[in-house]
């Protein structure tokens, strides 16, 4: 398999084909959530993304603008931004914390990743600074 797209956050990885899918698990309790993974695929482009962040599922779903608020463009603008400055901080791990910076990330803006992936992306670059106060560019995060 081709691997066009090797993004990696905290917990991302490039595997096989498929369709998209979410799932999210519970302790036994039935209270609090263990992973929350949000699953992106694209047979086309021959690539899957797994995001594994706890809440960001959820926080997607209820509290992120909808799918088609923003263009695509908008999303792949501010996404190598965010993606620049993630690589830079992954590069400094005794000036950020490398628990939160632990891969770099491989996003190439002359690839067309498509509305989704962009889409969930962007958000999780959005949780991610309003969950662990980071700011990643030079815009306050907002939803």
């Amino acid at each position: 398999m081709k691997a066009v797209a090797t993004l990696i956050l905290l917990s991302l990885f490039v595997v096989s084909c498929n369709s998209s899918k979410s799932t999210a698990k519970t302790t036994s309790n039935g209270n609090q959530k263990v992973q929350d993974t949000v699953r992106i695929a694209n047979d086309s482009l021959e690539y899957e993304i797994l995001i594994i962040e706890p809440g960001f599922n959820s926080w997607l779903v209820s509290t992120a603008k909808p799918e088609g608020f923003y263009s695509q463009q908008y999303m792949e603008n501010r996404n190598r931004i965010y993606v620049s400055e993630w690589n830079q901080r992954v590069l400094q791990p005794f000036r950020y914390n490398s628990s939160l910076y632990e891969q770099q990330i491989d996003y190439q803006p002359q690839i067309d990743y498509g509305y989704e992936v962009n889409y969930k992306l962007y958000n999780y670059f959005i949780y991610f600074q309003l969950t662990y106060k980071q700011r990643l560019g030079p815009f306050t995060p907002r939803i």
